[in-house]
Formats: C-alpha cells, sequence, structure tokens
C-alpha cells in the first residue's frame, strides 16, 4: 500500500555513502533499539497480544489507526505473517477469512488493496496491491508448511501463481514488479515502488510455485536497488520510473521524490533475506545515523535534499538498528515494547523486525 496519500495512486492513472557512524554515536541516534536485550519467547508473545489487541478486530480486520482506520492487504498480510510467527492458529484464520471473504477479488487469486469502513461501499476499488497480495502468499506458504495445512500451500500457490502470471513485465531483458495490475504501465514507462520487491518471499513462494521468474525477480530487483539511488545519501525513492527504451530509472513523476514511507522498508527487506550489506541497506543507515541531523527524519527528499521536519517513527529506528546489526554480522534484539505513540505503521515494522531478526 502507497503511504503517503490516501488514494491508491493506481486508479487515477499517470499524472500529467560517507563512512558509517559507530559506537556513541550510533546508539545515541537509534537509542533502545541497539541496546534492547533478545526477546524471551514469552515477551515476544505478549508484544504480539499486545499489537493484536490494539490493532486487530475481533472478526480478523488490521486498522491502520494512522490512516483513517482502513484496512489494506498489506496490513492483512502482515498480520498473517505474525499470527503464523507467533503460532497463533486461531488469529491467522480469523485474518484470512476476513481476507478472503472482504478483499478476494473475482477473476483471480488476487486481492482488492482497501476497505474503508462506513464508506458507501468499502471495497470501492478492485485494483490490488502486489506488496499485499505477496504478503499473504507468503503467510499462507508459511503456515502450510508449518501446519501441514495442504490447502494453506494450495492457496500460497494461486496467488503466487497470478503475481507471475498478471504482474511481471520485462523491460530490455530486466524482470520488473507492477505495482498493481492496472494504472502502472504506458508505452513510454513502467512505474514501481521498490519496496514492493519483498525478497524473502520470492524464496518462500518458488517452493510452492517452482519458477523461474521468482529467481530473476530477486536477481534483477538487487540490481535495479543497486541502480535505483538517490540525492546526497543515495537512497531508493518510494516510486520509481523505468524508461522502456533504454531502462533509465528516475524518480516516478507524479508523486513526491522521496525516501520515506514506503521505501523504509527496503532496507527491512533486504536484511530479511540476508542482504544487510546491500548498498540501499548501508545507504539507507548512513542516512538514519548522519551526524548533520540530531535524529533520523521521517523523510528525505531526493531532488533537493530538504529533509521532514519531524523524526522519523520508532518502527523505522527499528529497521535502522536491524541494518547496524546484521551488516556487522551481529545477531539483533528486537526492541521489547510497542509504545503509546506508535501507530499500526509503526508498530507493524517493529513487528516485522521482531520476526525479521530470527532470520538474519
Amino acid at each position: 500500500m502507497h503511504r503517503t496519500i490516501e488514494t491508491w495512486p493506481g486508479a487515477a492513472r499517470f499524472p500529467s555513502p560517507g563512512r558509517l557512524p559507530v559506537g556513541r554515536r550510533l546508539c545515541a541516534v537509534l537509542g533502545a533499539a541497539l541496546v534492547t536485550p533478545r526477546l524471551a519467547g514469552a515477551a515476544r508473545d505478549a508484544t504480539w497480544q499486545q499489537f493484536r489487541d490494539r490493532f486487530i478486530t475481533a472478526d480478523g480486520r488490521v486498522v491502520d489507526t494512522g490512516n483513517g482506520s482502513v484496512s489494506h492487504s498489506e496490513g492483512q498480510g502482515w498480520g498473517m505473517l505474525l499470527a503464523q510467527a507467533h503460532g497463533d492458529r486461531a488469529t491467522f484464520r480469523l485474518l484470512y477469512q476476513w481476507t478472503r471473504s472482504t478483499l478476494k477479488r473475482r477473476g483471480d487469486a488476487l486481492h482488492s488493496w482497501r476497505f474503508r469502513p462506513g464508506a458507501p461501499v468499502s471495497v470501492d476499488d478492485p485494483n490490488n496491491a502486489t506488496d499485499g497480495d505477496l504478503y499473504i502468499a507468503w503467510a499462507l506458504a508459511r503456515a502450510g508448511e508449518a501446519w501441514a495445512d495442504p490447502a494453506l500451500t494450495a492457496a500460497a500457490a494461486a496467488i503466487g501463481r497470478d503475481v507471475l502470471r498478471l504482474l511481471t513485465r520485462s523491460v530490455r531483458g530486466h524482470l520488473a514488479l507492477l505495482p498493481g495490475i492496472t494504472g502502472f504501465e504506458d508505452e513510454r514507462r513502467l512505474v514501481l515502488n521498490p519496496s514492493y520487491l519483498v525478497f524473502p518471499a520470492f524464496a518462500a513462494l518458488e517452493s510452492v510455485v517452482p519458477d523461474a521468474r521468482w529467481r530473476q525477480l530477486r536477481t534483477d530487483g538487487l540490481a535495479l536497488l543497486r541502480t535505483a539511488r538517490f540525492g546526497r545519501w543515495g537512497l531508493p525513492p518510494d516510486w520509481l520510473a523505468i524508461a522502456r527504451s533504454d531502462y533509465r530509472m528516475t524518480p516516478a513523476e507524479g508523486w513526491p521524490p522521496r525516501f520515506s514511507f514506503d521505501a523504509v522498508r527496503v532496507p527491512l527487506l533486504l536484511a530479511w533475506a540476508g542482504y544487510a550489506r546491500e548498498p540501499a541497506a548501508l545507504a539507507a543507515l548512513q542516512f538514519w545515523t548522519d551526524p548533520a541531523h540530531p535524529a533520523p527524519p521521517a523523510w528525505a527528499d531526493l531532488s533537493t535534499n530538504a529533509l521532514a521536519d519531524y523524526p522519523a517513527s520508532g518502527g523505522v529506528r527499528a529497521i535502522a538498528g536491524l541494518i547496524a546489526e546484521a551488516a556487522a554480522g551481529r545477531a539483533y534484539s528486537a526492541p521489547l515494547r510497542i509504545e503509546t505513540a506508535d501507530d499500526y505503521y509503526s508498530a507493524a515494522l517493529k513487528m516485522l523486525v521482531m520476526v525479521a531478526s530470527r532470520a538474519t
């Protein structure tokens, strides 16, 4: 899901590294995220219960408290991933039932991207969000394996097949992943969202849908992120345009040219898949620990180098902590608590860091 505007951008079609700071500096910027002891199982379960109680309704809807209390396929997929990781089969079942009954599209295995409570038509845009479908499929694949449930594995495979069938495009020999079925391509270019490259999901889905395109998405996605870096810090943008004629990459017109609420997930997903020392991940860490600003800013403009006048959330700081430790080859100890100030997105990022830390 696109985090910076409430309306899904695809619906409207196209609108006309310095040295890493270390030691005290790193600890001061990232705070407790670097020094919290490793969570014991009971503490992890308590944190999951806290997240579940605050952001998941009794019928299995994940509520985005920072975005008008909507629900979206991304959040449902994240909730399913977290429930599976914590062995919470009852919550997983509720989440999947709500997702399937409310967001499932007709004619394919994908999901509409948004549910608006109280709206005359709660699901008013049939377009999908590819990251949401990848997270849902990945959660189903993990659950199918962990709980020996072939029906969940089959559901994961159906989504994976339609992601490959409907959402991949070849541009001058490179495989690209569209953010949604409609609204992100014309005769001149594709518009991509780098944070939709869910690298750890590609390997999991290859196990249920054997297809060489999963590996190509991984290889070409890493190559894309090594090139698609802009501004003073060499950061990936939230939205990226790729020219069909020569594969030239630029921040996409029609969206702010920022490293912000979408792109902060790029380093998380790289580290989760074992690529914490990729340039895009290290560049993000350099940005978040740059001594030129006293606290990590929420975003950077990649054209002007202007910074947000408010700090990054606790969830983003947790990602920074994960990258710092994973890039150094050390185990990361995830934050213990969801704070009162955390909205859904910040809390979800913290929870994802907790799960990712077990894989890095």
